[in-house]
């Protein structure tokens, strides 16, 4: 009997939309990460692309306990003397809310080149509209939550 070794190019990646309203930050990556990396499938396999493409909505709405509004620090660094900049969850969140659930998803990818492409698949949006260039032209079209297709894009609830 022969083991199945998947194929990269057997894997059609499927669209997954998570709406992060309310949702705590770890638990919120956790289910990302898993995504991304295709890990619900049933012929997973570590060093094969198999991921898919995960779409976060209202990045600015997400939640974390205790005190971690106000502890939890970022660090960020330029390589030059002097310029480490450290800043507050709370103050990243009114700044650039999108960067805390990229920065937490990160993390949990493998650190590489397989890791470096789950990664690009990540789309993450201050509000619950998704924004995306049609044509060429740079005419730009929006969806929200309510008008997606069920045919191409998947909702998660957890």
């Amino acid at each position: 009997m022969k083991t199945i070794f998947p194929k990269k190019e057997a894997h059609i990646p499927k669209w997954f939309v998570i709406d992060a309203k309310g949702k705590r930050l770890g638990r919120l990556a956790t289910e990302a990460s898993k995504l991304l990396r295709g890990k619900e499938t049933a012929l997973f396999t570590p060093g094969v692309d198999q991921g898919n493409y995960v779409v976060i909505l209202n990045a600015d709405k997400i939640e974390v306990t205790g005190q971690k509004e106000t502890q939890k620090l970022y660090y960020r660094n330029s390589q030059t003397p002097g310029n480490l900049k450290i800043e507050t969850f709370k103050s990243l969140k009114n700044r650039i809310p999108t960067r805390i659930i990229e920065k937490a998803i990160w993390g949990m990818l493998p650190k590489g080149v397989l890791g470096r492409t789950y990664y690009k698949r990540l789309h993450v949006y201050v509000d619950d509209k998704i924004t995306y260039k049609k044509s060429k032209e740079g005419n730009k079209k929006q969806l929200t939550l309510d008008s997606l297709d069920e045919t191409k894009w998947t909702k998660v609830n957890f």
